[in-house]
């Protein structure tokens, strides 16, 4: 169907929030605010707090455009809140949302459905650090519960491992340790029912951390990604299903390992991803003629599909 700008009605774009993506979220929210207004729509920016109903209703507004990252915003602690009040929201519902943003849960459901992913162990103790070096080093370490590679670290033995499990527990998450894949990054980006094309990530660092993300130069982004395309399709199916399993839809990110041997292996969802400068969902957008005013826009009419149940 076709929209009108007038049709949305007042539109929040949500950003900031408290978890640590918080100064990354504000960015995007400000990129997202300025490519919905360049289509007319009547959008408001607002700084995500614990008042945020009371804020919406009494600035009039229809509909959320999320772009708060990380907890808070991208858990499912949003998503539930604007179910309660009936106000409709752009992204993952609570369950997608919740299990998405949950790396550890998020590979217990992909591996009870024999999808791809690196073998991993819960650290709940010291005790659990000998089975992490059963997987084999080097592994990663992550808080489970955060984005934007924020608490996570490549280790290649013991004391590093321990000292990782340590940095990680203090982002008041719990952690997870994952048998860390040799070979080469992609991410496959979500739009409604489609894949868009694969990007191939590339940086110097270690792997594709906070740094590499958001101010690095030294970062290349590959795209077309460099694999035949019968090799590129079967990665976005795969993402695709991946994606659908934790319950997520309406836009997102897979991200993935392809190991020299051509494997390739899940490694998580983002069900809010970046929309700055940097950020590779408008990047894989652009390789198909989708500009960031038109993304954004596609975005937000699925809140009208799902309102209206079309």
């Amino acid at each position: 169907m076709n929209y009108r700008a007038s049709d949305f009605g007042r539109v929040a774009v949500l950003m900031g929030g408290w978890s640590a993506e918080r100064e990354v979220s504000l960015v995007s929210g400000r990129a997202v605010l300025d490519g919905l207004r360049a289509r007319g729509v009547d959008a408001v920016g607002i700084d995500f707090d614990r008042e945020v109903v009371d804020r919406l209703r009494a600035g009039g507004c229809e509909r959320v455009f999320n772009v708060v990252h990380g907890r808070g915003g991208e858990d499912g602690q949003l998503q539930g809140l604007l179910e309660i009040a009936g106000i409709p929201y752009t992204g993952s519902g609570v369950l997608g949302s919740a299990l998405s943003m949950d790396k550890y849960r998020t590979k217990l459901v992909w591996q009870a459905l024999g999808l791809p992913t690196p073998a991993f162990v819960l650290l709940e103790s010291e005790a659990d650090l000998a089975r992490a070096e059963a997987l084999g080093f080097p592994l990663m370490v992550k808080a489970a519960l955060e984005g934007s590679s924020i608490g996570v670290y490549r280790v290649d033995d013991h004391a590093g491992l321990r000292e990782a499990w340590q940095e990680a527990a203090a982002c008041n998450s719990h952690v997870m340790a994952e048998r860390c894949i040799s070979g080469s990054e992609y991410t496959a980006s979500i739009l409604g029912e489609q894949a868009l094309p694969l990007i191939r990530l590339e940086t110097p660092r270690e792997f594709y951390d906070y740094e590499a993300k958001y101010q690095a130069n030294d970062t290349r982004y590959h795209i077309p990604c460099g694999l035949e395309p019968a090799e590129e399709s079967a990665l976005q199916a795969l993402s695709l299903r991946a994606f659908a399993a934790l319950g997520a839809s309406g836009w997102g990110r897979v991200d993935l390992m392809r190991d020299e041997a051509g494997q390739p292996w899940l490694i998580e969802v983002n069900t809010v991803p970046g929309m700055t400068d940097h950020s590779l969902v408008p990047m894989a957008a652009r390789a198909v003629g989708i500009d960031f005013p038109e993304l954004v826009w596609q975005i937000l009419t699925q809140t009208m599909e799902r309102q209206h149940g079309e």
